[in-house]
């Protein structure tokens, strides 16, 4: 088990945007964002061995991205910079709630990914999802890495966050969307991608639908709680009750945490078939911590001061 815990590495894939957060119509703060990113910093901070697989202009925006990902030990070896293009942009207007609504502003080249992709060994990790996974444009060279990464027997971890502004594509995505769940050893998303995407009201009809494709199934579900549905395991774990001042990094941090959580307990792929409750327990009550934590501020990832306690 030595062995996973030296040479595994952590591949985290997807969009990149400069997050500007808007708080009663007034601009707040400015982060590095996207999805997978969010997951790649926090795990970068945490001094895991951590890829992000992406794309970003060769413009001031993507110089301060890039920097950004340096500073917080995430390799960018296989992120592509154009330059017939810009880096995206993404206003988040944050309600009442601080929860977020968005606006995105993309232009993006012609030719997309232009990298060479990594070799996967067994038991790395892989992260994928969001509006990225689906995306015709990079679909290809995106479902080849995933498929690779299955052969060579990595842990996959897929998560939908489906938005609702994308709602009027969803009969062209749907397909996609069920392609990544049949690649992935792990689904994870919240009550609201479900409902979106399969019509479900509540776990038990999420799952039915899911473990067709994909036995691990992770369902948050806000205040409710996490729903962990495996073919062995069918528990319900709590969350904290919290003021959030900010919910747009928890479901990217709930990810990392679980991430974290295989790469220090030594899961592999084939420990990940036998899990048992106590174990499940503990890679949840990690992933909720990431995320209450992030909750409480701004920015999309934990902070250096809260990944001292975590790191490995």
């Amino acid at each position: 088990m030595e062995y996973l815990l030296n040479m595994r590495k952590i591949y985290t894939i997807g969009e990149t945007v400069l997050d500007i957060l808007f708080k009663n119509n007034l601009p707040v703060t400015a982060k590095a964002g996207g999805a997978c990113l969010n997951s790649a910093v926090t795990l970068g901070r945490l001094n895991l061995p951590v890829h992000f697989i992406g794309e970003f202009g060769m413009d001031q925006v993507g110089n301060f991205i890039e920097q950004f990902l340096k500073d917080n030990q995430v390799s960018t070896q296989y992120v592509y910079r154009y330059y017939d293009g810009k880096s995206s942009l993404a206003l988040a207007f944050l309600n009442e709630n601080n929860d977020a609504s968005y606006d995105f502003y993309k232009i993006y080249p012609e030719k997309r990914l232009l990298l060479n992709f990594p070799e996967i060994q067994q038991d790395d990790i892989v992260l994928f999802g969001s509006i990225y996974a689906v995306t015709i444009e990079i679909r290809k060279k995106l479902l080849e890495f995933i498929q690779q990464a299955n052969r060579k027997k990595a842990i996959v971890i897929y998560d939908p966050n489906f938005r609702k502004q994308h709602l009027h594509e969803l009969g062209k995505l749907k397909p996609l969307i069920l392609e990544n769940l049949s690649l992935a050893q792990i689904i994870r998303g919240s009550n609201e991608d479900f409902s979106f995407i399969l019509g479900a009201n509540n776990v038990e009809e999420t799952y039915a639908e899911t473990s067709r494709y994909c036995r691990n199934l992770l369902y948050t579900a806000n205040k409710k709680g996490v729903f962990v549905r495996t073919p062995s395991v069918n528990m319900t774990y709590p969350v904290k009750t919290i003021e959030p001042v900010s919910t747009i990094g928890a479901g990217d941090n709930f990810n990392a945490g679980i991430v974290y959580s295989l790469y220090k307990h030594n899961i592999g792929f084939k420990e990940l078939e036998t899990l048992d409750e106590k174990t499940w327990e503990k890679l949840v009550s990690t992933a909720v911590e990431f995320a209450t934590h992030v909750c409480l501020s701004y920015d999309n990832y934990i902070s250096g001061e809260f990944a001292e306690a975590y790191r490995l």
